[in-house]
C-alpha cells in the first residue's frame, strides 16, 4: 500500500524567547482556567438536591452532612476519575503519536483499549477476581500486546496514516469480537462489563482513584524524564543515534509507559474513545502558533491537560443536555466518541494526502484467467456453495442426516425434522444472500472509490444502515420488517452521502475516504450504543446480538429485500461491468471513452447502498465480508469485473454461511452471532494482507 504523508510536520522556528514563553504561559493559564471552571460546574451536576450554593457552602466549611456525603462519595470520585483518565489518555496519545510520527496514533487506533478490554473480560470470564492493581496489570499486558501487533503491521516513523488506522481497526475488530463472544458465553461471570466497556466515569469510586493515581503519576513523571530523548528520536533516528540515544530502548520504554497510562484509564473507566486522539492532535495544531510547544517537556503535560478539558467538557455537556438522571444511563465514552468522530472527520477532510490509488501487492492479483478456467472456477464455487449450504442445514443444536433432508423434500419428514428445518432453512439462505450482497457492495465501492481497502463496514455504510434500522426499532416499537428495512436503507444512504461528500475534496483521495469513513463508522456505532442504552439498557444480549449481526429468528419475509436487490441489481452490474473496470483506473480514461463519470459513480454507489442496506436489515452488521470477498476474488480471477463479481458474490455467501454454521454449531445449544464469526475469520485474513504488503 502506498504510504501516506503524516500529519505531523516540523515545527516552525522559534520567534524569540520572550514571545515563546509568553504564548506558552498563556496557553497553560487558559487550560488551567478551563479545568478549574469545568471542575466547578462538574461538582454541581448530579441527581441529588445539592446545588451550586450547597457546594459553595461545603467549600467554605459550611453545609450539611448529607450534602458532604453526596459530594465526597459520588461527585468528587467522578470528577477525580475524569481528571486522571483525561490526563492519562492525553499523555498516552501524544507519546504514541511522537513515537509513530503519525497523528492518527492513539490508544483507540492502535487497539490498546480493545486489547486491555479483552484481557480484563477474559480474566473475568474464567471466574478470576483480581484486586485493582492486578486488573491494571492484566489490562497493561493486553494493551501492550495489541499495540506491538499493530506496530509490527504498520511500522513506525511515519510510514502511513491509513496503514496504521487499518491495522489498528482490524486488530480492534478481532479483539472486540472476541470480547463480545466472551460476554455472550459467560454472561453471568461478566455481568456489568458491557456497560463498562462503553466507558463510564462512576465505576471505581475513591478507592480506584487512590490506587491508580500514584501509578499514573509515576508514568507521567517517567515520560517527562525521557522527554529530551523523545525530542531527538522525533527529529530522526540517525540524528538521535549520533547524539548517543538508544532509539530502540527509548521507543519501547515510551510505548510501554503510554500503554500503562491507557491501561490505567481503561481500568478506572473503561474504554473512553477519541480523547487520546483528539487532545494531542489539537495541541499539535497549535505548535506553530505557540513556539516551544513542540518540545515534549511541554507537549506531554499540555496534551494531558487538554485531554482533561475535553473529557470534562463532554461529561458536563452530556449532563447539561439530557439531565443528570439521563446521563447515568449513557456511558461517557459514547459522548466522547461522538464528539471525537466529528472532530476526526473534519480534521481528515483538510489533511494533505496522496491522491493515488493503491493495491495491496499481497492480494496476489491475477492479470486474468481464460474463459474456460473462469467457468471451471465458478462451477467449482457453485458446487462448494451447495456443499456448505447442505452442511449448514444439517449442523446445529440438532444434528440431522442427509436422509432427513431427503424425507423433507419428499414430504415424509417427521414433525421434529420439519420444525428444525423451518427454523434453519431461512437462516442458511439469509446467510448466503447477505454474504453475496455485501461482497458485491464491497466490490463496487472499491472500484468507484479506487480504494482496495474500502468496505461497507470500514467506511461507515454498514454502520449507517445499522443506525437507521435501530432508530426505527427504537422510536417505533410496532414497526414491521419492511419499515425497519427502509430505515436501514435510509441510514446507509445518509452515511454514504456524508462520507463521500466530505471525501470529495481533492477527488476522493484514497486515504481521506478511509479515514473519514473510519470516523463515520465509529460515530454510528456510538449512536447505536446510545439508542440501545436509552431504550433498553438492561438487555445486553439484545444489544450484543444486534451489533454482532445474526441470522437468528430469520423468516422467509426477511429474505425478500435481499432477493429483490440481487434480482434487480445483478443485471445492472453486469451491464456496468466495463464502467467499473474504467472507473477503477482513474477519472480521465472513462471520460475519454465517453463515460459520464459523476452519474456513473452515483448510480453504482446507489447500488452499493441498496445492497448494504438490505443485507443489514436482513442479518445486522457483518464486518469484513465486503472487504475480504472481493480481494479473494481478484486473487483468483483477476481485476476484470465481469469475472470478479460472480466469484466475489459466491465467496461472500460461503464466508457468511460458514461463519453462521460455526456460530450455531461449535458451542451448541448456545449460539454466536454470524457477524462475530466473520470478524474473527476476516480480521486475521486482513492482517495477513497487511503483513504481506509490508514485505513487498
Amino acid at each position: 500500500m502506498n504510504g501516506g504523508k503524516t500529519l505531523i510536520r516540523p515545527p516552525a522556528a522559534p520567534a524569540g524567547p520572550v514571545r515563546r514563553g509568553g504564548r506558552l504561559t498563556l496557553l497553560v493559564i487558559v487550560l488551567g482556567a478551563l479545568i478549574v471552571l469545568g471542575s466547578a460546574v462538574h461538582l454541581t451536576q448530579g441527581t441529588s438536591t445539592v446545588d451550586v450554593l450547597g457546594v459553595l457552602r461545603l467549600m467554605f466549611g459550611g453545609g450539611t452532612d448529607a450534602a458532604a456525603a453526596v459530594v465526597v462519595e459520588s461527585r468528587l470520585p467522578r470528577l477525580l476519575t475524569a481528571l486522571l483518565v483525561g490526563n492519562s489518555l492525553g499523555v498516552a496519545g501524544s507519546v504514541l503519536q511522537s513515537v509513530a510520527r503519525n497523528v492518527m496514533a492513539s490508544p483507540d487506533t492502535m487497539a490498546v483499549d480493545a486489547g486491555a478490554h479483552l484481557a480484563i473480560v477474559a480474566v473475568a470470564a474464567f471466574g478470576t477476581t483480581l484486586p485493582l492493581l492486578g486488573t491494571t496489570g492484566i489490562a497493561f499486558a493486553g494493551g501492550l500486546g495489541a499495540a506491538l501487533l499493530v506496530i509490527s503491521l504498520s511500522g513506525l516513523g511515519g510510514t502511513g496514516i491509513v496503514r496504521l488506522v487499518l491495522a489498528g481497526t482490524a486488530t480492534a475488530f478481532a479483539m472486540t469480537s472476541l470480547t463480545r463472544v466472551l460476554l455472550l458465553l459467560f454472561d453471568q461471570e461478566t455481568r456489568g462489563l458491557f456497560a463498562w466497556g462503553s466507558g463510564s466515569l462512576g465505576q471505581t469510586g475513591l478507592d480506584g482513584v487512590r490506587t491508580l493515581a500514584p501509578v499514573i503519576g509515576l508514568g507521567v513523571v517517567a515520560l517527562l524524564a525521557i522527554a529530551r530523548r523523545l525530542d531527538l528520536v522525533y527529529l530522526g533516528d540517525d540524528h538521535a543515534r549520533s547524539l548517543g540515544v538508544h532509539v530502540g530502548r527509548i521507543r519501547f520504554a515510551s510505548i510501554a509507559l503510554a500503554v500503562l497510562l491507557a491501561a490505567s484509564a481503561v481500568t478506572l473507566a473503561g474504554p473512553i474513545g477519541f480523547v487520546g486522539l483528539a487532545a494531542p492532535a489539537l495541541v499539535r495544531l497549535l505548535a506553530n502558533q505557540v513556539p516551544g510547544l513542540h518540545r515534549h517537556a511541554a507537549l506531554i503535560p499540555i496534551s494531558g491537560a487538554t485531554g482533561v478539558v475535553l473529557l470534562l467538557a463532554a461529561d458536563v455537556l452530556l449532563r447539561a443536555l439530557i439531565g443528570a438522571q439521563g446521563a447515568l444511563e449513557i456511558p461517557t465514552g459514547v459522548a466522547t466518541t461522538l464528539l471525537g468522530a466529528v472532530f476526526l472527520m473534519v480534521l481528515c477532510r483538510n489533511i494533505r494526502v496522496t491522491a493515488t490509488s493503491a493495491e495491496p501487492p499481497a492480494a496476489g492479483v491475477r492479470s486474468g484467467v481464460t474463459a474456460l478456467r473462469q467457468r471451471l472456477i465458478v462451477g467449482g464455487l457453485v458446487v462448494f456453495v451447495a456443499g456448505v449450504a447442505t452442511g449448514s442445514v444439517l449442523l446445529g443444536d440438532t444434528l440431522l442426516l442427509l436422509g432427513d433432508l431427503a424425507n423433507l423434500v419428499t414430504g415424509q419428514a417427521g414433525p421434529i425434522v420439519t420444525s428444525v428445518m423451518a427454523n434453519r432453512l431461512p437462516r442458511v439462505v439469509a446467510a448466503l444472500l447477505a454474504g453475496a450482497c455485501l461482497a458485491l457492495a464491497g466490490a463496487v465501492i472499491q472500484a468507484v472509490a479506487r480504494n482496495p481497502l474500502a468496505d461497507p463496514g470500514i467506511i461507515g455504510v454498514a454502520g449507517g444502515a445499522g443506525f437507521g434500522a435501530v432508530t426505527v426499532i427504537t422510536v417505533w416499537s410496532g414497526a414491521g420488517f419492511w419499515i425497519q428495512a427502509s430505515g436501514a436503507g435510509v441510514g446507509a444512504a445518509v452515511a454514504t452521502a456524508v462520507v463521500f461528500a466530505m471525501a470529495a475534496k481533492g477527488g476522493f483521495a484514497s486515504e481521506r475516504l478511509v479515514l473519514i469513513g473510519f470516523g463515520a463508522q465509529a460515530g454510528t456505532q456510538a449512536l447505536v450504543t446510545l439508542l440501545i442504552t436509552l431504550s433498553d439498557p438492561w438487555n445486553e444480549t439484545k444489544a450484543l446480538t444486534w451489533l454482532g449481526g445474526s441470522t437468528y429468528g430469520r423468516t422467509y419475509e426477511h429474505l425478500v429485500p435481499m432477493v429483490l436487490a440481487l434480482l434487480v441489481l445483478i443485471p445492472f452490474l453486469v451491464r456496468a461491468r466495463h464502467e467499473l473496470d474504467l472507473l477503477s483506473v482513474d477519472d480521465e480514461t472513462p471520460r475519454v471513452l465517453g463515460v459520464a463519470v459523476p452519474s456513473a459513480r452515483l448510480r453504482l454507489l446507489t447500488c452499493a447502498v441498496l445492497l448494504t442496506g438490505t443485507a443489514v436489515a436482513g442479518v445486522g452488521v457483518l464486518a469484513f465480508v465486503g472487504l475480504v470477498a472481493p480481494h479473494a476474488a481478484r486473487a483468483i480471477v483477476g481485476r476484470r469485473h465481469s469475472r470478479m463479481l460472480p466469484v466475489a458474490a459466491l465467496l461472500g455467501g460461503i464466508l457468511v454461511c460458514a461463519a453462521d454454521t460455526l456460530g450455531r454449531s461449535v458451542i451448541a445449544p448456545a449460539q454466536l452471532p454470524a457477524g462475530l464469526m466473520t470478524a474473527l475469520i476476516g480480521a486475521p485474513y486482513f492482517i495477513w494482507l497487511l503483513t504481506r504488503s509490508r514485505r513487498t
